[in-house]
């Protein structure tokens, strides 16, 4: 039995929890919040014996076999450092880490051990599953464009404001590109399994505009709406735009285009999760069928699948759906991106 311990108690951990009980070859064996109430209360209604206010004793406990670092970027890298050192595998939540520098000094510090991120939530699906296997035998042919562009209504006024860390540049390392464009990225880029190179980068951020001050937190510096392109070795091109608090209309499009053809995806869960095959046909333009269709919305794999993911490549010493070296591609775009939007000039990549 595999025994983790989630250090941080807040929303994503207590999904964590709940993913972790539904395993037969893993259990949460403690839990680490530096609110010892708070940690002493989610023990409990969990049912896991064991708590502390402490992480550094849980990853010096040799019974402890790994650890979910549930808790806000800034504080993670530094944790998932002296995770390693102790001999623990590490599953982190996203990002992945501040910046590009500090996953490097993660993978440094891995050595054999396991470590993933959490922005695979979407690979467990059975449409994701459908659509890589579809492009691995080579369905799209040479990949031309990778395309995002998603947004989301504002909804009625919140009660209270979000957590301040959620736009805040120096607590979370960014904004809606890293709280919601490392899911478009490892979902999209997890299709052709992170095998390209980038070479330069070009973006524009925006802050959240007046209308919807009330929407955030006082002293977000980040962005609430992004358009960033992204150009690479292998002669295709990243097109991203994503906005939340925004007067865009609602929509959303995740689509890998190849000169064989070209599949608009459903990353989020939906009743009719379709993917859409349109490929050339000579005479009329192009035709379109239907490669996977299903109804995946009542489905909790975006938590539990990861969690049952890390606990197997644990286990059978096997690659995580997401690993630090595929996560640090993520982290070198969002370093361009931001550098691109800061200074407003292109990036090129080293």
């Amino acid at each position: 039995m595999l025994n983790i311990a989630i250090i941080g108690c807040g929303v994503i951990a207590q999904h964590h929890m709940r993913g972790i009980a539904k395993l037969t070859n893993a259990c949460a064996a403690a839990v680490c919040d530096l609110r010892s109430e708070f940690a002493k209360k989610t023990a409990e209604e969990f049912g896991i014996e064991r708590w502390s206010t402490n992480a550094t004793e849980l990853f010096e406990d040799p019974a402890i076999d790994a650890v979910i670092l549930a808790l806000p970027a800034i504080a993670r890298t530094a944790l998932a450092l002296e995770a390693f050192k102790n001999g623990k595998h590490v599953l982190t939540e996203k990002p992945v880490a501040m910046n590009a520098a500090e996953v490097r000094t993660m993978i440094a510090a891995q050595g054999d051990l396991i470590g993933a991120c959490c922005s695979s939530r979407y690979h467990s699906f059975a449409s994701s599953q459908a659509a890589h296997a579809f492009i691995k035998k080579g369905g799209l042919g040479k990949i031309r464009t990778i395309t995002c562009r998603a947004a989301t209504q504002p909804g009625g006024t919140p009660a209270e404001h979000p957590p301040v860390w959620r736009l805040r540049r120096d607590l979370n390392g960014g904004g809606i590109f890293v709280n919601w464009g490392c899911y478009d990225f490892d979902y999209l880029f997890g299709m052709l399994d992170f095998k390209l190179t980038p070479k330069y980068a070009l973006a524009q951020t925006w802050q959240v505009p007046e209308a919807f001050t009330k929407y955030t937190a006082e002293g977000s510096d980040a962005e609430t709406h992004i358009a960033g392109l992204v150009t690479f070795e292998e002669g295709c091109v990243f097109n991203y735009e994503r906005a939340e608090f925004s007067s865009m209309p609602a929509k959303s499009i995740w689509q890998i285009c190849g000169d064989k053809g070209s599949l608009d995806m459903q990353m989020l869960k939906a009743t009719e999760a379709n993917i859409v095959l349109t490929q050339p046909n000579p005479g009329t333009g192009t035709k379109t069928s239907v490669l996977w269709e299903g109804d995946e919305s009542g489905s909790s794999l975006e938590h539990d699948g990861v969690v049952a993911d890390f606990a197997n490549a644990v286990i059978n010493k096997s690659k995580p759906m997401t690993t630090l070296e595929d996560s640090l591609l993520f982290a070198r775009v969002t370093d361009a991106f931001y550098a691109s939007a800061d200074t407003g000039k292109p990036v090129i990549f080293e």
